[in-house]
């Protein structure tokens, strides 16, 4: 296919399209100009796919570091490059420099791009993240198609980053082609940022935005991040918030060496049930954290988020089943989400030290760790939960009287994120959402933690939102990651409509 793709439109049509409406001034979009756009990303949805196939073809993995999959993305960075400058966009590839690998091996980490199309001072300026690298994939994993094909059945597009999260880049590229194509003045100012590392940290982002602050980002008035999934398969969403995540390590050490239970067992204070009693003494069997203090930052429930969490629409029984679990903590729909979303959670991970091979080995640990972690809400501060539970663990064990080391690390601190969604970007991503869907979007929360929106916000200090294109069964990371069809296409035209939507509300 041509380099710039879907530019390419049968000139006569875009003769056409331009006869009925012509140009317009971004104040007032003459009725007919939306069904236009609309109607020219219907009648070109083969080509919006088949450029979607040509980037999941690019093994763009960031995750194993291995030299010939740094030169996939590499070549993935240089393909999204090209497709920017096809539409007319300055583009600027960033070097970032190399990444040091723990086994002393350095690779170099796939230049940023920064790219920006028109800098009308009348006009808003809406900039879009996004990253082309992917999670590892194998047909031998169980795969059903070759991760690497887009694959199409029955209207699912299935292949590695389809959804997560090369389909929402190229939607928002086929928004802005469109207007391109049909001849029409873009109705805001568009910039990108566009990387390849997600998957493995976002190497070298965090940095990069700081330095652009007063440069690339100066002008920007609204960041959208469309890296996330609806909460349904079939109703869309705007995502306002995640939480943040406190990872810690607490080490119970007796001596290096391990003990035979014959040998000792019955005289010495065992590492294994002073962590046992430690990680006990975290949560109980509500799901309530035992520590002391913990809840006091969370930010109160108000009258008008509870309403926002009456009206999602979520089908409790078919969750569970979808979930496979027998039985959740809570029983109803708002108690669910507000616990997945609103107050933060405590999970075990692993033991590192213990005996855990099959068969029956009658050893006593003489060193062991615990992992745990603490997802974080609003107004929760990862320095002050690290105190908190560094206390409650040190008080727990001082009680037991053993004569163990003990100590306590915080491994990995990220605040958690949250957004006005009384902002024009939330207002207007509504209104698109209602004239591409015809529906009120779901108000959502995301669970996990996704560092980027919360670096963007101190950074830019700017108006962050999530506009996810995805439906909830995408599997994002799994064997059978796909994007259906009808929400990459009307997610382009969602796109398309948000920037019109902008337009009018500055």
């Amino acid at each position: 296919s041509l380099p710039c793709g879907p530019l390419q439109a049968s000139s006569l049509l875009a003769s056409l399209l331009l006869l009925e409406g012509g140009m317009f001034s971004p104040s007032s979009p003459p009725a007919g100009l939306l069904e236009k756009v609309f109607q020219y990303i219907d009648l070109h949805q083969d080509e919006f796919v088949q450029t979607l196939k040509e980037w999941v073809a690019v093994e763009s993995d960031s995750v194993q570091p291995l030299p010939h999959l740094r030169q996939e993305l590499f070549r993935m960075m240089a393909l999204a490059a090209e497709q920017l400058r096809c539409l007319g966009a300055s583009v600027d590839s960033v070097d970032s420099g190399f990444q040091q690998l723990p086994d002393g091996q350095t690779l170099p980490i796939p230049p940023i791009i920064l790219a920006e199309l028109g800098n009308d001072p009348k006009k808003p300026t809406v900039c879009f993240y996004g990253h082309l690298d992917v999670q590892p994939a194998r047909r031998e994993d169980g795969w059903l198609t070759d991760p690497y094909t887009l694959t199409e059945v029955d209207g699912k597009l299935y292949g590695r980053g389809a959804t997560d999260n090369k389909g929402p880049v190229l939607a928002w590229i086929n928004a802005v082609s469109t207007f391109r194509a049909l001849e029409e003045d873009l109705p805001v100012n568009i910039k990108f940022i566009i990387e390849g590392m997600e998957e493995a940290g976002s190497v070298a982002l965090e940095e990069l935005v700081r330095k652009e602050k007063d440069r690339f980002f100066s002008s920007v008035d609204y960041i959208v991040i469309s890296d996330n999934l609806w909460l349904t398969q079939r109703k869309p969403a705007l995502t306002y918030g995640t939480r943040g995540n406190s990872y810690f390590r607490v080490e119970v050490k007796c001596r290096d060496q391990d003990f035979h239970s014959g040998t000792f067992g019955g005289i010495l204070h065992e590492p294994m049930a002073d962590l046992v009693a430690l990680l006990g003494s975290l949560v109980d069997s509500s799901g309530h954290i035992l520590i002391p203090g913990i809840y006091d930052q969370v930010a109160p429930l108000t009258e008008e988020e509870r309403k926002l969490y009456k009206a999602i629409d979520l089908d409790l029984e078919e969750y569970r089943n979808s979930s496979r679990v027998e039985r959740f903590l809570f029983d109803t729909k708002e108690e669910i989400l507000m616990h997945l979303w609103r107050y933060p959670s405590l999970s075990i991970h692993g033991i590192e030290g213990a005996f855990d091979e099959p068969g029956a080995k009658t050893v006593i640990p003489g060193q062991v760790i615990g992992k745990f972690s603490i997802r974080l809400v609003p107004h929760m501060n990862t320095s002050v939960v690290e105190k908190q539970v560094t206390n409650h663990l040190e008080h727990v064990f001082s009680k037991r009287n053993s004569s163990n080391q003990m100590a306590v690390s915080m491994m990995l601190g990220l605040q958690p994120w949250i957004a006005n969604i009384k902002d024009n970007q939330y207002l207007a991503a509504k209104r698109a959402i209602k004239t591409v869907f015809g529906t009120e979007p779901d108000m959502i929360r995301d669970g996990s933690t996704i560092p980027i929106a919360k670096i963007f916000q101190d950074s830019i200090q700017k108006s962050v939102m999530m506009l996810p294109l995805g439906a909830v069964d995408d599997g994002e990371h799994s064997q059978k990651e796909k994007i259906n069809r009808w929400n990459y296409i009307e997610g382009s035209k969602l796109f398309a409509a948000f920037f019109l939507e902008m337009a009018k509300l500055h």
